[in-house]
């Protein structure tokens, strides 16, 4: 806007033709990069941010201040960078301001906002606010806190208490800077999803005995030309004529029902080379021709003639079965519902982390306060998911350790006790391990069926108490599990239960069997009935593949949580109720 003021009663009647500010600075492009290279895609919400303010101080002489909000965005590394400003509200002690900020929202990462309320000089009325010297500018106080804070409170609002820098040392209590609010609402646009089958016929064989087992990657190019995954099939064996399940593409989480989508189609192989069949390139709005025109459209094959490559047509077709548009409940929905994600936690005490009182220990407690593997993973996941759990009181156990005087247990209450297992907060967790560790003796083998028999048991109460929660559980371990087999039954089992399973790898062992229950490498997990998983439920990552850089491995653990829980939530048209 050319002036940058705005009084109240105009500002209110001009809601309408306001406009917002989208964010411009990526939020941890690490992550990101890592997630897209593993075909891993978190949970982005757009959301637009509101500010009111109320007993904002009076810095000028003769009338009420002329207020302002800054916001700015805390990195990882505590680089603090400025992302918006709204308009001035002329003479307001109690503003609502026009302008909106708007932000993705990233459920696997802490996204810290600091806002700044500024009186802003009459000499400055005239100039634009994005030209305005913030020095030059009184400060009327200043408050922050996490996206994560806002979005879980029932109705996405926030009062924060503003204090002035200088004073923030001391008491604010009587100070009288004044309260800001902000209000977070979520765009319509994440809500927009197309429901789509699809199905391939005269798919060319890739399997020298058999029939192809065919799946399907969406993914979306963006303007570099690269093709980010966003959508991956079951794999169907030994089928040339498969028809899928439906999948369900978040429209702004491709851009936009215009932008070009590739549908690739492979031959699975448990090595994980699996050969590509061939592919289209097609729009939503190319899809949804495709339905109602009932036409197929010819894979081609990228195929190398001379020195370069040239698509070769396919007989093969893909065709779509069903395309319709709705508006779905989002994870943030059924958080304003009063829904909960509740964190636990088991901690793997097995001999071959080595002696907890030696530095080359994976357990060993650093004097310096320097975290080790098991305490990283417990304080970064739990940093995320403390937000959505409202009594902050977690299940916490160990498994493979002899406790003192007693045989080897593969499921403890890691806090001591024999007759309950929680413990308050993430500081709990951190001293009950700790204390752990010098109460039992490290031993094995490494199994997971009974502490993930266990967090079902707790899932399945509190689904018998029809309480509105979903769980996580997160398994730290250095080793390789010896009941693959009884772990695989027990995943199973927790498939039909609001329950995910987070693991996360420590030490330098192979972890090729963690690749075999994360479904997002190959198959659907079976049991020793014959019984399939109904769902993916478990996220795996090795520690050290994300130690080495500046990716966040809480990033890549919790990208898929809040699509599980969804999967879970709508395939038993759970509501949110709000």
């Amino acid at each position: 806007m050319g002036n940058c003021c705005s009084d109240v009663g105009g500002g209110m009647a001009a809601v309408s033709g306001a406009t917002s500010s989208a964010a411009t600075g990526n939020q941890n492009d690490a992550v990101d990069m890592y997630l897209r290279s593993h075909g891993i895609h978190g949970l982005f919400s757009q959301i637009e941010l509101s500010f009111s303010a109320t007993s904002l101080r009076d810095r000028d002489v003769f009338s009420k201040s002329d207020p302002m909000v800054v916001v700015y965005i805390k990195e990882r590394d505590g680089a603090i960078n400025e992302v918006f400003r709204t308009e001035v509200v002329l003479n307001s002690s109690t503003p609502t301001w026009i302008a909106k900020y708007t932000i993705t929202y990233h459920f696997e990462v802490v996204q810290n906002l600091l806002f700044k309320v500024f009186d802003v000089d009459t000499q400055y009325h005239n100039v634009e606010v994005k030209m305005l010297k913030l020095e030059e500018q009184q400060s009327l106080g200043e408050a922050c806190c996490t996206l994560s804070e806002l979005v879980t409170k029932p109705n996405r609002s926030l009062t924060l208490d503003l204090i002035r820098r200088e004073e923030s040392v001391s008491s604010t209590h009587s100070q009288h800077c004044g309260k800001l609010t902000v209000h977070a609402e979520e765009c319509f646009s994440s809500k927009s999803t197309a429901d789509i089958i699809l199905r391939c016929i005269d798919l060319e064989s890739k399997d020298l005995f058999s029939k192809s087992d065919p799946f399907l990657v969406i993914s979306k190019l963006v303007e570099s030309g690269i093709s980010i995954p966003v959508c991956k099939t079951e794999v169907l064996k030994n089928d040339h004529n498969p028809t899928w399940k439906p999948v369900f593409l978040n429209i702004q989480q491709v851009g936009s029902k215009d932008s070009p989508l590739v549908i690739e189609c492979f031959n699975f192989n448990s090595n994980g080379k699996h050969d590509l069949i061939g592919k289209v390139q097609k729009s939503l709005a190319d899809l949804e021709k495709l339905h109602l025109g009932r036409e197929g459209e010819n894979l081609y094959l990228p195929t190398l003639v001379g020195h370069n490559y040239e698509n070769k047509i396919l007989n093969s077709k893909l065709l779509v079965d069903k395309f319709s548009e709705t508006v779905q409940h989002t994870f943030l929905d059924y958080l304003a519902g009063g829904f909960e994600l509740n964190f636990m936690v088991a901690i793997d005490f097995t001999a071959s982390n080595g002696n907890p009182r030696l530095p080359d220990s994976l357990h060993y407690i650093d004097p310096s306060g320097r975290l080790n593997a098991y305490q990283k993973a417990i304080y970064e996941v739990g940093k995320v998911l403390q937000f959505y759990d409202a009594d902050k009181r977690y299940p916490a156990w160990g498994f493979g350790a002899r406790p003192i005087d007693g045989p080897v247990s593969h499921c403890f209450n890691l806090n001591g006790s024999s007759n309950y297992c929680e413990v308050q907060g993430i500081q709990g967790i951190m001293m009950a391990y700790t204390s752990a560790l010098f109460n039992v003796s490290l031993a094995g083998p490494t199994l997971f069926g009974h502490v993930i028999n266990r967090a079902s048991v707790v899932a399945c109460d509190s689904l018998s108490t029809g309480a509105k929660k979903y769980f996580a559980l997160l398994i730290i371990t250095d080793g390789v599990i010896t009941d693959l087999q009884e772990t695989k039954d027990a995943l199973v089992k927790a498939s039909d239960l609001p329950l995910s399973i987070l693991i996360v790898g420590v030490g330098g062992a192979d972890f090729k069997e963690m690749e075999i229950l994360d479904a997002d490498k190959g198959e659907r997990l079976e049991s020793t009935t014959g019984c399939i998983a109904s769902r993916d439920i478990v996220q795996f990552v090795p520690f050290r593949d994300l130690q080495s850089g500046e990716i966040s491995m809480v990033g890549a653990l919790l990208a898929e949580l809040p699509t599980q829980f969804l999967t879970y939530m709508r395939r038993r048209d759970i509501k949110p109720s709000t």
